[in-house]
């Protein structure tokens, strides 16, 4: 996808009147329509977010920029604002049977923080007895170890 070439010409004329000579200096002996066209090219992604090309014109550098640092001014445009939907409303009837449907599970290996660590003694256990566990899980396995033997006193 291209970016218009009357959104490019409003682009052009926008640079040529900031930065005069330097602007049209840097493309001398390159014919016109071939710059516009690889412009029209590389902001094409921004066709239908013009609200960026907006902000790079807005915060233009001080040197006249190529094509390629446009479209880097383009890229840190600020996201356009989105409204939110609203939340919907739950369905209580619906609620009701989707509960249903998980109450085998209730009161099933469900970890509090009391026993939220009880895995470590476990690492420990089996790494003593020669299997081979990661240096970082062996860390934070007596780190939680350390940890519920001072909650436990």
């Amino acid at each position: 996808m291209n970016l218009s070439m009357t959104a490019c010409d409003r682009v052009f004329s926008r640079l040529s009147a900031v930065y005069g000579d330097q602007w049209t200096k840097q493309w001398q002996g390159v014919p016109p329509q071939d710059v516009k066209e690889a412009w029209a090219r590389e902001l094409g992604q921004y066709a239908g977010r013009l609200e960026a090309i907006a902000y790079a014109l807005q915060n233009l550098p001080e040197r006249a920029p190529n094509a390629v640092q446009f479209r880097n001014l383009c890229r840190a445009a600020p996201a356009p604002d989105v409204p939110a939907l609203p939340t919907p409303e739950a369905n209580p009837a619906r609620m009701r049977e989707e509960l249903a449907k998980l109450g085998h599970v209730t009161g099933s290996k469900v970890q509090t923080t009391t026993g939220a660590m009880d895995w470590a003694p476990e690492i420990i256990a089996r790494h003593a007895a020669g299997a081979k566990i990661t240096p970082t899980v062996m860390k934070m396995a007596r780190e939680a170890e350390a940890i519920r033997t001072r909650r436990a006193a």
